[in-house]
């Protein structure tokens, strides 16, 4: 299962966020299960030979 313990800090436009933030709230969403959620899609697309986890390359690799 994923650790969530580590902090990763970006810097973005501050309208960007705003936009971005509005809309994860409109669909129930925290801007950190959606920023997780295109991270794992990126590792999956370009992982290459690399070996993932199981709990990364599973069924789950979709949800928040």
């Amino acid at each position: 299962m994923e650790s969530r313990t580590a902090r990763l800090t970006l810097l973005v436009d501050p309208r960007k966020k705003k936009i971005f933030e509005e809309i994860c709230a409109a669909q129930d969403l925290t801007a950190s299960q959606v920023i997780r959620k295109l991270m794992r899609q990126y590792i999956l697309e370009h992982a290459g030979n690399r070996e993932l986890p199981d709990w990364l390359r599973g069924p789950e690799s979709g949800a928040s």
